[in-house]
């Protein structure tokens, strides 16, 4: 059921994102570095399950957007630390809220109990690492 389930919600997202000018990906990096920034590409595209040397066009693009921004690392000068813009914070701001207003229409099904019971335990599964559940790491994962 949660298969099915995601995959309409992705592709409910899809016309959202390109309003904001975004694709998936993008948009798992704009979240990724609300956490703050980050150091190198490598350690974003873990953090957000995605390959690191597919990533970087989409880093390019947000940068020269200026969305995101690459400055040289104190610690090491050869690595660069990702972090959002105020433009980057804005458009990222602007689509999770187009989202979760689709999102929230969908939630508005439920009883407040029942809604109350999925987002608790959503919350207490996406804290599961993925080695947990697969045994092993095979890779990234679509955002």
């Amino acid at each position: 059921m949660i298969a099915p389930l995601a995959r309409t919600l992705m592709a409910a997202e899809l016309p959202v994102l390109d309003k904001h000018g975004l694709t998936m990906w993008a948009y798992a990096v704009l979240l990724g570095l609300d956490r703050g920034p980050a150091r190198g590409q490598g350690v974003l595209a873990q953090e957000i399950g995605a390959d690191k040397t597919r990533i970087i066009p989409v880093l390019d693009d947000l940068q020269q957007r200026g969305l995101i921004e690459r400055r040289p690392d104190p610690a090491d000068r050869r690595a660069r630390v990702l972090a959002l813009t105020a433009h980057g914070r804005a458009v990222r701001d602007a689509a999770q809220a187009d989202i979760q207003a689709q999102e929230e229409k969908l939630l508005n099904r439920l009883s407040a109990a029942d809604r109350r019971g999925l987002l608790n335990s959503l919350i207490v599964l996406s804290t599961v690492s993925r080695e947990e559940i697969v045994g092993q790491d095979d890779g990234p994962t679509p955002p």
